[in-house]
Parts: C-alpha cells; structure tokens; sequence
C-alpha cells in the first residue's frame, strides 16, 4: 500500500497522523520508510514548522519516535477499512487558512465559460463548447494577464456579447481567490471525499497547494483535489461557496514535501500533474497536466492572496488551479464526466508522490468535528503549549 503514495526516495516530508494513544494529532516526517512522530513544545503543529526560518532543516533533524511503517498507515488511512486502534494519515496542514484559486489554466477557463453558458446544464455543454472555441479564435494560453493584448481581447469580446466574469478573472489583471476550507477542516490520503447530494454535474480538480507562511514565503508543497460541483457553480458564480466548500470536499496531501536542497518552487511551476478516476461501474479517466502552462506564477497568485491588502498570522495552504477539466463522456454522448459514488481518484506528479481519495456524498463522509479549539486544549492538556 506504501506504493499507493509514490512518494521520491528523497526528500523532505511533514504531515500529520492520528493514534489511539494521544489526545491530539501528531506532526510527522518520513524516514527510512517509517512514519516518525517529531511532535514537540517547539513545533507542536505543523504552522509552527512552516513558520520557521528554515522548515526543512528543522523536521530533517528532529528527535521522533517511530509509530508505524509508511506502508502500514497508508493501508489503514482508507475510511472504508480504517482500524481507529492503528495510526493513519489527516490533511497535512492544521491552523493555515486553506485558499483556492480559480481560471488559473485557459482550458478550465474555457470550461468555466461553458459553465456559465449552460447555466449548470450538462445537455448544452458540447454545442456550447464549440461555439465559444470559434468565437475566442486564439491561442489564449500565450497572453499574460492584465496584459494590453489581453485588454483587447476582452473588450473584441464585449462588443461581441461575449464577455464573462470567468475570462476577467482568467486574462483580466485580478487573480480569482477563494476560501475553500475552514482550517482543520480540509482531508487527507486516504479520506473519502465529499459531494453535496444536490449536484448531479461535478468533477474532480487535480492540482498542486503551495504551503506558505504568515510572511508569505513558500515553504513547500503538496497535491490537492479541489472537488468542484459543475452544475451549482454554473448556475451562479455567486454560488461558489456551495459548489466548492462542503464536508469532506478539499483533499490535501500525502505530506507537505518542504523546500531544501531536492526540491524548490522551480520543482512546482514545471510538475506534470496526473489524475486517474476508476469507476466501480469499470469507468476510466485518465489525464495530465502541466504547471508550466499556468497563466500566473505560483508567486504571483500567493501575492494576491496575502500581504498588506490581507493578513493570515497562521500562513495559507493555497491550491493553484487546475488545467484538467474532464469532458470525456461517461454513458449518454455529449454529456461529459461526471463522479459517481465509489469512485477512486489518484492524483499524482513525480516529486509529491499521490493523493488517493474515494467519492462519496458529503452527507455521508465522515462529518468535521475537531477544530482549531479542540486542537489548543488538547495540545495544552498534553503540555505542548
């Protein structure tokens, strides 16, 4: 099971674990394929590292005790076989505020544009698709943001009645920054995640979280599935809470691989980012895409995201965006992807190993009950703050 995660032979990992004997969760890293607990007065959470001056340095010297084998406690982090008497993976972030970013790539900006058009119906998005790609008749991917080039395009598309609010926040100069999750409340490997019993058009969104600090400094990575309900967002793009913050509904993980001497912000912006949806009905979705085609830097959507205009003193776990729509159609043609319950999602890049998460209703996920509160008194009770 250890090879569900894929996880580098190198490098330098933190996350956290559950185990039968401790109140709270723990802070772990990986060594020699074992999970070790580093949980300490000086770094009781996982803030506390990405904090520090250098987050690397500090978890690949830590003191720890080892809790289980990393093949062990990716086995029983599955909800659907999870023994709670054993160790088993969280979300590796706790106290960050977890941020998403929206029309990051031009295929989901186009997507996001069929969306709109079809008013949340499935039924209009092919003819839909192939109208708008005649009437942009340009290679959107070479335009930079805010750009003069790309303020003609908008306004060649206002005059055409074409105009829509996900190709201002696509090509227009302000980047798209949403709450996906409150903190604590985001999954990890293994979780079931969650859709809202009213979608009926949805799909997962494959992409790379960039970890920061309360400065705004990146310290490190991870893979996110930002789970996205199609038909309630297409509705009204002042529904995107519902469509994107649900129980169970923001996947983070394996681990926070942080940045030293294996690995640095250069790594993200050129990871290849693979997904792969198994169907129980015997479906298959695969797909990849490029960091190196997204139209705003990893840094750029941070700075838009904190900084003096907007302060997080805990930092922010920030999902990038994805190019990966899904529109291969699954039963009825024309109708494109959508999840169906049971369905197993990897998402994978060379460098951060894979998040593995099952599809279930949000309803029926495993509900959010441990918060940052419950998180302070435990840790104080323990004597680790």
């Amino acid at each position: 099971m250890a090879d569900l995660m894929r996880l580098p032979s190198d490098g330098t990992f933190v996350g956290r674990a559950r185990v039968a004997d401790r109140a709270h969760p723990l802070v772990v890293t990986v060594r020699d394929d074992h999970i070790m607990d580093i949980t300490s007065k000086a770094a009781p959470t996982v803030r506390d590292i990405c904090e520090m001056d250098d987050p690397a340095a500090y978890v690949a010297s830590a003191e720890g005790r080892p809790i289980c084998t990393l093949g062990e406690i990716a086995e029983n982090s599955f909800d659907a076989r999870r023994d709670g008497s054993k160790p088993f993976l969280l979300s590796p972030v706790d106290l960050q505020a977890v941020k998403a970013s929206g029309v990051t790539f031009v295929l989901s900006l186009l997507e996001r544009v069929i969306e709109e058009q079809a008013r949340g119906n499935p039924d209009k998005a092919e003819g839909i698709r192939a109208d708008i790609a005649k009437l942009i008749g340009h290679d959107l991917s070479k335009l930079k943001p805010g750009s003069p080039e790309a303020m003609e395009i908008k306004q060649k598309l206002i005059e055409r009645g074409a105009w829509s609010q996900y190709l201002e926040v696509g090509i227009g100069p302000d980047a798209e920054i949403f709450t996906k999750c409150q903190p604590m409340a985001s999954v990890g490997f293994g979780a079931d995640v969650g859709l809202h019993p009213i979608s009926t058009w949805n799909n997962p969104e494959p992409e790379v979280a960039v970890i920061a600090s309360s400065k705004g400094r990146i310290v490190g990575a991870a893979l996110g599935n930002d789970v996205n309900l199609r038909d309630v967002e297409g509705r009204s793009a002042l529904l995107l809470g519902k469509a994107k913050d649900n129980n169970a509904s923001a996947a983070l993980g394996p681990f926070i691989r942080l940045f030293d001497r294996t690995f640095s912000i250069e790594d993200v912006k050129t990871a290849e980012v693979r997904l792969r949806v198994e169907g129980e009905d015997g479906f298959l979705l695969e797909g990849s895409s490029s960091m190196s085609e997204i139209s705003r830097s990893p840094e750029e959507l941070v700075a838009a995201t904190i900084g003096a205009h907007h302060q997080y003193p805990d930092g922010i776990a920030l999902y990038l965006g994805t190019m990966f729509a899904p529109s291969k159609d699954r039963g009825e043609a024309g109708k494109g992807f959508t999840h169906k319950i049971g369905d197993m999602v990897t998402i994978s890049t060379e460098k951060l190993g894979a998040l593995v998460n099952r599809v279930q209703l949000s309803t029926e996920c495993a509900p959010w009950t441990y918060g940052a509160s419950h998180l302070m008194r435990d840790l104080a009770k323990a004597g680790l703050i």
